[in-house]
């Protein structure tokens, strides 16, 4: 078993015991030996913390939690409104599930780390004198920055989304230049000097090329050479990660497009019987699967259609490109993968209420 707290491994990844100044909490994942990985736009940074989770997981156990946005406020000590799930992903190890949370609303919001246990008990995260180090992302969109993205401001979206591949914390989202969506590659220890791309990508629905909205989410694929990302209103793109040179604008190949006026929320992958099937939940269709060897085999998507702009009302939009399979896990916020195993879903009911949730790969 191995201790995260040591301070061999502190020293080897470049923490110090002290209290990271977070000023916001976003998209999280994890890295070597159970180290979290915590975006921070407001003070557009990057924090590696060692959390201390070192319990070997069972990694099967079914979990349900009913309820759950409602048992987190109470634990919080304030209204269901005043909770906003930023995030999630599951410790390595230990199978625990951490969440990015926002107490509040506006300058007065404060950020908070959870941790739930498989049987659904709710901690949170004491950032008082733990082992981290911290990225500061000096290219960052400053923040009365006028540009915006889908009405929100570029520097929110200084971060959408990360993945820690081979040494490496990938990370999407904006910059202050004039083509501002950007891939970052920032090595982890946050010792050594991180590179940028610039990114350009054919939006079917649009009928053009964009280098301004960010990737939302996206994951690893085809053992980490490739990235699957999506795009609000809502491209899916691949990027081949050797086509990442210093300096160069890098351009997708749009495989799929998902249909308009919807932004995607989360995307992972899992593999089941030999394949490898991509997972997509969106704030307006239901939860899209793929399967990757579809997207080996096509080819760019570069023309126009203009019946993908359908109408907001409109339960589901034809889409274009690779096939999609509709699942039947109505109202999914945020998904992460136990370790194969399963599946881990935040769904929101009908009434609003949102449930915490496990299903099976195989079932899938």
């Amino acid at each position: 078993m191995v201790d995260y707290a040591t301070a061999t491994s502190r020293s080897d990844y470049g923490l110090e015991i002290g209290t990271p100044a977070i000023k916001s909490v976003g998209p999280l994942a994890f890295g070597p030996e159970g180290i979290l990985f915590v975006g921070d736009n407001v003070g557009a940074a990057i924090f590696a913390i060692d959390v201390g989770d070192s319990d070997a997981g069972g990694g099967s156990h079914a979990v349900s939690v009913d309820n759950f946005d409602t048992a987190l406020a109470s634990y919080l000590g304030c209204n269901r409104e005043d909770v906003t799930i930023r995030d999630m992903a599951v410790h390595p190890v230990s199978d625990n599930l951490y969440f990015s949370v926002m107490r509040g609303s506006g300058d007065a919001a404060v950020p908070v780390l959870i941790k739930v246990s498989g049987g659904g008990a709710i901690s949170d995260v004491s950032l008082e004198g733990v082992a981290f180090s911290q990225y500061d992302i000096t290219d960052a969109a400053a923040a009365d920055d006028p540009r915006l993205v889908t009405r929100l401001k570029l520097r929110t979206v200084t971060v959408t989304d990360m993945s820690y591949v081979d040494g490496l914390l990938l990370v999407a989202g904006t910059s202050n230049e004039e083509f501002s969506s950007t891939l970052r590659r920032i090595p982890f220890p946050f010792n050594g000097e991180a590179e940028s791309n610039s990114l350009e990508i054919f939006h079917v629905s649009h009928g053009q090329y964009e280098t301004a909205a960010p990737i939302r989410a996206f994951v690893p694929y085809q053992g980490n050479a490739s990235i699957l990302a999506s795009y609000t209103c809502t491209p899916v793109v691949q990027f081949s990660l050797a086509d990442f040179e210093p300096g160069k604008q890098v351009k997708g190949k749009t495989v799929a497009e998902l249909g308009s006026h919807n932004r995607p929320l989360n995307l992972i992958s899992y593999e089941h019987e030999g394949g490898e099937y991509l997972l997509v939940c969106n704030d307006r269709h239901p939860l899209f699967k793929i399967a990757c060897q579809d997207i080996d085999g096509q080819g760019p998507l570069t023309v126009p259609d203009d019946s993908l702009d359908a109408s907001p009302a409109d339960p589901v939009t034809p889409g274009v490109g690779v096939p999609r399979q509709l699942l039947p896990h109505p109202g999914v916020k945020r998904m992460a993968n136990r370790n194969g195993s399963d599946v881990l879903m935040l769904q929101q009911d009908e009434d609003g209420n949102t449930h915490l949730r496990s299903y099976a790969t195989a079932t899938l």
